[in-house]
């Protein structure tokens, strides 16, 4: 006597997408199937490392570039970050799906499978160190590349679920894009760019940190040893004032390095002041719903302190006027 098997309570056989999730994929709209594959860059962090591009070109050039080599530089950047976030979101899927600020990403919901993600990021890393090759200079692919694989194998696998210095050191490989728009436009890495790639190394820990305290409760629950986690919110916000401390003091470096004009150095000082008085101000506050409130509006801030001062890096330059 044989017993018939309900064929939706079988298990699927291995290396098979399940029939049921096939046919979601196949049905799926191809204009859904593009926006899941764009989410896997993380478009807002790629907006982010241009803005800080751009601007440096034109410091380097000390005007504006060739409108062809920015948008070959900014092109091949966005390929280059685009597959190091792709990697990033492929490696992390598993605790991505026990955070609430990740669990809609493409690879928790099953809009794009984890061999699809694999591919799409190999793939356009790999375009991103030819097209810079070709069109912009080796240096510089090579620099896109580096900072690919250093965000990949050192952030992402080792430092991440292991210390609490991961964004810290981490942070180096969002630092990069100065230095590959430096290159793109000399072809070497000279000590205005190392000052630059400084800046944002610095500013890395404090920017992320402020997100982290916002949601401790998701990084403890994915056993992910963030600072906020580890060594609590007073902790983590007096690193925050040391850190930003140095970032306004290399700004200022950069000034005098650079040799930039009023347009920058005021800029620059008035960031400084405003950027470590918020972390100033956030380590000062003990009410729990406070802080993250108050951190939720320093890592704000703190977008808006970096683009605002690489527009003053790019105005002091085109508007020319010196000091």
């Amino acid at each position: 006597m044989t017993t018939d098997v309900n064929p939706d309570t079988r298990e699927p056989e291995p290396g098979f997408i399940p029939l049921r999730l096939a046919l979601v994929l196949t049905a799926a709209p191809a204009g859904t199937r593009v926006r899941a594959f764009v989410a896997l860059t993380k478009p807002r962090i790629i907006e982010l490392l241009l803005v800080t591009t751009v601007p440096t070109m034109i410091v380097a050039e000390r005007g504006l570039p060739s409108i062809w080599l920015i948008i070959n530089t900014v092109l091949g950047g966005t390929l280059a970050a685009g597959g190091a976030n792709a990697f990033n979101m492929y490696i992390d899927r598993d605790i991505d799906a026990v955070m609430d600020r990740t669990k809609n990403r493409p690879l928790v919901t099953g809009e794009v499978q984890p061999r699809e993600a694999l591919v799409f990021a190999a793939a356009i890393e790999t375009l991103a160190f030819v097209w810079l090759w070709v069109f912009v200079n080796l240096l510089s692919a090579v620099l896109a590349v580096a900072a690919c694989a250093f965000y990949v194998i050192v952030y992402t696998i080792w430092l991440k679920r292991t210390s609490t210095q991961n964004i810290v050191i981490g942070g180096a490989a969002g630092a990069v894009p100065v230095l590959i728009g430096w290159s793109s436009v000399t072809n070497t890495v000279g000590w205005a760019a190392l000052i630059l790639f400084g800046v944002i190394f610095f500013w890395t820990p404090p920017h992320f940190w402020a997100l982290a305290i916002k949601y401790e409760d998701d990084y403890s629950a994915a056993d992910v040893p963030m600072m906020p986690v580890v060594q609590g919110h007073r902790s983590t916000a007096a690193q925050m004032v040391a850190y930003s401390l140095v970032v306004w003091a290399l700004t200022l470096a950069f000034w005098v390095v650079a040799d930039m004009g009023w347009i920058y150095l005021l800029v620059a000082m008035g960031l400084g002041v405003a950027f470590t008085g918020g972390a100033v101000r956030l380590m000062t506050i003990t009410d729990r719903q406070q802080q993250q409130s108050e951190s939720l509006r320093y890592f704000a801030f703190s977008i808006t302190h970096l683009t605002l001062l690489f527009a003053a890096l790019a105005a002091d330059q085109l508007i020319g006027w010196g000091i």
